[in-house]
């Protein structure tokens, strides 16, 4: 059993009690169920660097990254620096996360905020909405065609984007569909962890045009992302980078001023 198929595994009992605890109704009737979701899709395409943020406190591969920052802190350095959008973890388990994290960082931010999870089921899409997220991600090595097409659509049904993240051409195939708003290529192997920026070259012509284009996992640095936009990548989702120094919201700042050069 792999990684991935561990965190599944677990990810299906958590949302099972969490839906014995909480109805689809009460979740419906937060205060941040009516808000319109700005579009992180259209905010990479007007933009000319496409940082998507992320706030993380660990993960598998890293066991810790940053305990210590307060996430309203870390989202309000990030929209100070001028990212399209940040990404926050909400898994508890392997990443230390969690939707009170969306929450507070909604409460703080205006821009748009991508729950990250493993979401398998639409009672998450629904979750996603009422803690604020207006952006959620599908994993296509976790999900079948007809689960794809089936979230996708009912994200779009309650105005959330949708950014689906793949790791092989296989993948690819498998996950093309109108319902989506961004491509993402993972760059790390689930499998061995290890990053190569050859897996977003490689992919980036397989992507149609029609969707945004995001390369995710070992970019650390303004080279990287100088060397994968002629590939046609308007997104970049950056976390460890920034979250491993002590202030992440001015490492954001003098990554993307030096972006700008």
């Amino acid at each position: 059993m792999n990684i991935l198929d561990k965190i599944v595994a677990d990810k299906r009992k958590e949302v099972d009690l969490r839906k014995s605890i909480i109805p689809v109704s009460q979740l419906e009737n937060s205060v941040l169920f009516e808000r319109e979701s700005p579009s992180l899709a259209t905010a990479l395409r007007k933009s000319t660097t496409g940082i998507i943020a992320e706030h993380k406190r660990r993960s598998p591969s890293k066991s810790v990254i940053n305990q210590s920052l307060n996430v309203q802190d870390v989202a309000k350095g990030y929209e100070d620096a001028g990212v399209c959008g940040m990404s926050v973890l909400t898994d508890g388990k392997y990443f230390g996360g969690s939707l009170d994290d969306l929450l507070l960082a909604r409460a703080s931010v205006q821009m748009p905020l991508l729950r990250k999870e493993f979401i398998i089921d639409e009672y998450q899409l629904v979750e996603a909405k009422a803690y604020g997220a207006d952006v959620i991600l599908l994993i296509a090595a976790i999900l079948t065609r007809e689960e794809i097409k089936a979230l996708s659509e009912t994200a779009k049904g309650l105005g959330l984007d949708v950014l689906l993240e793949v790791h092989n051409e296989e993948e690819l195939h498998k996950s093309i569909m109108p319902s989506l708003d961004m491509l993402g290529v993972n760059n790390r192997n689930l499998k061995t962890f290890k990053v190569s920026l050859d897996t977003s070259r490689s992919l980036s012509e397989l992507i149609p045009d029609e969707f945004v284009k995001v390369s995710e996992s070992g970019i650390s640095s303004v080279a990287a992302i100088t060397a994968l936009k002629p590939y046609g990548y308007q997104g970049f989702l950056i976390g460890e980078n920034f979250m491993k120094t002590d202030n992440p919201g001015e490492s954001a700042t003098a990554f993307i001023n030096e972006l700008k050069q």
